[in-house]
C-alpha cells in the first residue's frame, strides 16, 4: 500500500489515535458518517486510550475526513489530540465498520453528565413517541455519564445500566450506526429501562385524588403546587424540592434540614420564568442552557410585575442574587411541565453532610425532612453534586465545579509534559482532588469539607473509585502543608515513597496560572491569594498573601496584618470575636469605649468577658495569629450587625456585606496603611477609626460596606505598586476564595489593569479550596521534573 501523499489520487492506508472525550459522545458514528461520505474504507473502535481509526482511501479523501471530524465533532466531544501513522500492511477492507471496544491501558476520559438534549426533550413531549413521559430518555448527546460508570471503556457493562436488558426496539437503534442512540450506553424505555415510583415519607398509600395525574411523575407536580417537600432521585443525587414562592414551605424546609440561612438553589422550568425575578445577560442565558446545566448566579431585580408572584425572601436572605438552574434531566422537565413558578432544589441532606444517593440511605435520613420520595431503580455510583457558577467581567466563573464539568481534564501549559503520575489529595474544605497522567490534570467533582465523617467517607471511596476508573499508580503524592488535614493525613497513608508537601497559597497561585496556561518555565508573577486560613511555612495560619511565585518556588513579599483569631476555630463562627481581636490590635479599649460609647457594637462587646478575652490574647491562649482576609471581612460585617453572634455557613458575613455594596462611584474609599516590618503588611487601624467614625454619624451600612470595598481594593493596588518598586513582575494572579466578591475582583482588577499588568483570575476551576488540588499537582510536577524524575 501506498502511503505518499504528495499524489492526492494515490490510495494509502493509516492508523489514526484520537484522544480526548471521544466515548460515549457518538464519536464513533461520527467516524462511521465522515468515512463513508469521504468513499473511506477500514474500522474504528474504542480502547482504554480514546478512539482508534484504521482507514483506507485516496490521501485527498483521508485529509478531508481528518479535517471534517475536528469540524463536525459530536457536541459532547472533546478532542485532545490526534496522531497520524502510515499502515504499512492493513487488513483488506472492502467497507467502513464499527468493532467491538477493546480493553487495555487507561488513557482516555470519562465524559461529564449532560443536560437532556433537544432532540430527547421532544421526544418526551410527544406523544406519538415511544419515549413519551418516559423520565429516562438519553441518546449520545445527553444523560449520564460519570454518575453511572464503574470502569472504562464506557460500555453499558461497565455501568448501573448492566442490569438492564434492552428490549428489541431498543437494541435495534442501539445497533443503528445512524441512529442518535447508536451505542449510547444508558439507552432504554418504558419497556426494558429503569423504574420511577412515588412514595410517602411515613409509608402510608398515596391519597386516592392522586391518582388523577398523569403518572408518578406529574403527580410530584401537584404536591409541590400543594405546598409539600419532596426528595426527589436525579442524575447524581437527591434533591429536596418545594415550592419556592411558598414561604411556609422554605421555611419548613430549613427548619427540618437544619440549614438557616445558606441561600437555597433554585430551578425553573424555562428562561421565561427566571427572566421575571433576575437580570440575565447572553452568556449567563448560554451557561443555563449548556450541555454542564450549572446553577447559575444571576442578579435579583429589585422589583417584579404585579401578576408575579413573588420568591420567598428565605430562600435567600440578605443577599441580592438568586442561584437558578434549568431542568437537565427528563424527569425534571417532566415534573415542571405545569409549573409556572419556580421551586428550590437542595442537596438531598442534613446541613453539611454529603448528598444521598441510595434509596435506602435516603430514606431512613431524610424521612424527617421529606414528606414524599421519587425514586427511581438507576443506581448512582458517583455522587455528583451540581456544578455553580457566575459570570464576572462577561467571563465565567466557576465556584464549585462538579455535575457538566467534572471529570473533563485540564491540560497543563507547556512544559510538564514530562512529569510522572501525581496524586495531589487537595484541602479540608471544598475538597477535590487530582490525578495527573501525561500532562493532563483529571479533577474529582466537588466532594464537600472532609471534616464531616460522611463526607470523608464519600471522599475515600471516590479516590479509590477515580484511581481504578484510569488505573492511576501515582509515583509521587501531593499534599496541604497543614499536618492536621485530614487529607494530608489519608495521603501520608497511601504508601507512595514521595511525598511534596505544598504550601496552600502557593497552590492557589499555580492553580489560577495553570489555568491560565502559564508555562512552567515562565519568570515568577505576583500571586494575591486572599482566603479563610491556610498553614504557612513557618508555622503561622496564612490567608492574605502577596507571593512572587511561579510553578517550583515561591516568596513572600506582603501580607494583611496578623490578627489573632480569638478563641481559635470559635472565630469563624462567632464573627463578633474578629472584631474584637481586630480592635484590640489596633485601640487602647478605654479610648475606644469612651470615644465610641453610644456605638451598638461597642456595647455588644463590652457585655462580653473582656478581661478572660484580654489574657487570652496576651498570652496567646487558643488565639493563633492569622494573615486571614476572609477574618478581616467577618469583622467588619460583625462591625455593621451581620452575623454579629454566629455564622451559620462559611462565608456568610462577607456574604451578606457584599450584598449591601451600593453606589461605587459615589463613595470614597476607606485607608489602609502600608508597614514594612520586616516584609510590607497592610494595617487596617486608619480603616476601622473611619468605619467607628461613620457608625457614630449614622452613616448607613450601604456606604460603609462600599467604602470598605473600595479601601480594601485600593489598598491592595497600593501594595502591588509598592512591590514593583523592588521586584520585577508583569502578571498577577488574583485567587482564594475571597476574590469570589465580585465587587473585590473587579475593583482590583481595573485598578491593576491600569497599571498595564496582565490580571489572571479562575475560570475552570474554583478560586476557593476546590480548585486547590489543580494547584498541588501542578508544583509537584514542577519539583518532579527539576529533579528529573520520570
Amino acid at each position: 500500500m501506498i502511503t505518499n501523499i504528495n499524489n492526492p489520487n494515490l490510495n494509502i492506508a493509516e492508523e489514526i489515535r484520537v484522544r480526548g472525550i471521544v466515548q460515549g459522545v457518538g464519536f464513533r458514528p461520527t467516524v462511521y458518517r465522515l468515512a463513508k461520505l469521504c468513499s473511506l474504507r477500514g474500522e474504528v473502535w474504542n480502547d482504554g486510550e480514546g478512539v482508534l481509526i484504521r482507514i483506507v482511501g485516496t490521501a485527498e479523501a483521508v485529509e478531508t475526513f481528518i479535517d471534517k471530524l475536528q469540524k463536525e465533532c459530536p457536541p459532547l466531544a472533546k478532542i485532545e489530540a490526534i496522531a497520524r501513522s502510515p499502515l504499512s500492511h492493513p487488513p483488506t477492507y472492502t467497507d467502513f465498520t464499527i468493532t467491538q471496544s477493546i480493553s487495555n491501558q487507561i488513557k482516555t476520559s470519562i465524559t461529564p453528565d449532560a443536560a437532556t438534549c433537544p432532540e430527547c426533550k421532544a421526544e418526551i413531549f410527544d406523544p406519538f413517541s415511544r419515549w413519551y413521559r418516559y423520565p429516562f430518555t438519553n441518546c449520545t448527546h445527553c444523560g449520564p455519564r460519570l454518575s453511572i460508570v464503574r470502569a472504562i471503556p464506557y460500555d453499558r457493562r461497565n455501568t448501573s445500566m448492566a442490569n438492564f436488558t434492552m428490549c428489541s426496539d431498543c437494541a435495534k437503534e442501539y445497533a443503528d450506526v445512524t441512529n442518535r442512540r447508536f451505542h449510547a450506553q444508558p439507552v432504554a424505555c418504558h419497556i426494558c429501562g429503569p423504574k420511577a415510583w412515588l412514595k410517602r415519607a411515613d409509608g402510608k398509600p398515596i391519597v386516592s385524588d392522586m391518582f388523577s395525574m398523569l403518572d408518578d411523575v406529574d403527580a410530584v407536580c401537584t404536591l409541590l403546587q400543594r405546598g409539600e417537600i419532596v426528595a426527589i432521585k436525579g442524575i447524581g443525587g437527591i434533591h429536596l424540592a418545594c415550592d419556592a414562592t411558598n414561604k411556609m414551605a422554605v421555611q419548613k424546609l430549613r427548619e427540618r434540614k437544619h440549614r438557616y440561612h445558606k441561600p437555597f438553589a433554585l430551578m425553573a422550568k424555562n428562561l421565561e420564568i427566571i427572566e421575571k425575578y433576575c437580570f440575565i445577560n447572553e452568556l449567563e442565558k448560554e451557561l443555563l442552557q449548556s450541555a454542564a446545566a450549572p446553577i447559575v448566579l444571576l442578579q435579583l431585580k429589585d422589583k417584579t410585575e404585579e401578576t408575579t408572584k413573588p420568591i420567598a425572601a428565605s430562600v435567600a436572605p440578605n443577599i441580592k442574587s438568586l442561584g437558578f438552574m434549568l431542568p437537565y434531566t427528563p424527569l425534571h422537565h417532566l415534573i415542571l411541565r405545569r409549573m409556572e413558578r419556580p421551586i428550590v432544589l437542595t442537596s438531598g441532606n442534613i446541613s453539611d453532610e454529603p448528598q444521598c444517593i441510595n434509596n435506602e440511605v435516603a430514606k431512613d435520613k431524610l424521612s424527617q425532612i421529606a414528606d414524599y420520595f421519587l425514586l427511581h431503580n438507576r443506581e448512582i455510583i458517583n455522587r455528583v453534586d451540581d456544578s455553580v457558577v457566575k459570570v464576572v467581567g462577561n467571563r465565567l466563573q466557576v465556584l464549585r465545579r462538579a455535575r457538566g464539568y467534572a471529570p473533563a481534564p485540564i491540560r497543563l501549559p507547556s512544559g510538564f509534559e514530562e512529569a510522572p503520575p501525581i496524586l495531589a489529595m487537595g484541602s479540608e474544605l471544598k475538597n477535590t482532588f487530582c490525578l495527573l497522567r501525561e500532562g493532563e490534570a483529571i479533577l474529582s467533582q466537588h466532594l464537600g469539607d472532609l471534616e464531616n465523617a460522611a463526607a470523608l467517607t464519600a471522599y475515600r471511596e471516590t479516590l479509590e473509585l477515580y484511581l481504578h476508573l484510569f488505573e492511576h499508580k501515582p509515583e509521587a503524592i501531593a499534599l496541604d502543608l497543614h499536618p492536621e488535614y485530614l487529607s494530608t493525613k489519608l495521603g501520608k497513608e497511601l504508601g507512595v515513597d514521595r511525598i511534596y508537601s505544598i504550601q496552600h497559597h502557593h497552590a492557589h497561585i499555580a492553580a489560577c496560572m495553570a489555568e491560565n496556561g502559564i508555562n512552567l518555565e515562565n519568570k515568577p508573577i505576583l500571586g494575591i491569594a486572599l482566603d479563610g486560613l491556610g498553614y504557612g511555612e513557618d508555622g503561622t495560619l496564612w490567608g492574605g498573601e502577596f507571593l512572587l511565585a511561579d510553578y517550583r518556588s515561591y516568596q513572600r513579599l506582603a501580607n494583611f496584618k496578623p490578627v489573632a483569631m480569638l478563641g481559635g476555630e470559635q472565630a469563624i463562627y462567632q464573627p463578633w470575636r474578629n472584631t474584637y481581636a481586630h480592635l484590640m490590635a489596633g485601640f487602647n479599649w478605654d479610648e475606644l469605649a469612651v470615644k465610641y460609647r453610644e456605638l451598638e457594637i461597642v456595647k455588644f462587646l463590652d457585655r462580653q468577658p473582656r478581661s478572660l478575652l484580654n489574657q487570652m490574647l496576651a498570652k496567646r491562649i487558643n488565639s493563633p495569629l492569622a494573615s486571614s482576609a476572609g477574618r478581616l471581612f467577618d469583622a467588619v460585617a460583625a462591625a455593621l450587625g451581620i452575623c454579629r453572634d454566629s455564622a451559620s455557613y462559611e462565608g456568610q458575613g462577607a456574604i451578606e456585606l457584599e450584598a449591601l455594596v451600593d453606589n461605587i462611584d459615589e463613595e470614597t474609599a476607606y485607608p489602609f496603611e502600608i508597614i514594612s516590618a520586616p516584609i510590607f503588611y497592610l494595617e487596617p487601624r486608619p480603616m476601622w477609626q473611619a468605619l467607628l467614625t461613620d457608625l457614630q454619624t449614622g452613616v448607613s451600612q450601604n456606604a460603609i460596606a462600599t467604602r470598605f470595598h473600595l479601601g480594601l481594593a485600593k489598598a491592595i493596588a497600593s501594595m502591588v505598586v509598592r512591590l514593583r518598586e523592588t521586584h520585577s513582575f508583569t502578571q498577577v494572579a488574583l485567587t482564594g476564595g475571597v476574590f469570589q466578591n465580585q465587587v473585590l475582583l473587579e475593583q482590583v482588577s481595573k485598578q491593576l489593569n491600569v497599571m498595564s499588568l496582565t490580571v489572571l483570575t479562575h475560570s475552570l476551576v474554583p478560586a476557593n479550596d476546590g480548585g486547590l488540588s489543580l494547584g498541588q499537582v501542578a508544583i509537584a510536577a514542577a519539583k518532579s521534573i527539576q529533579k528529573g524524575i520520570k
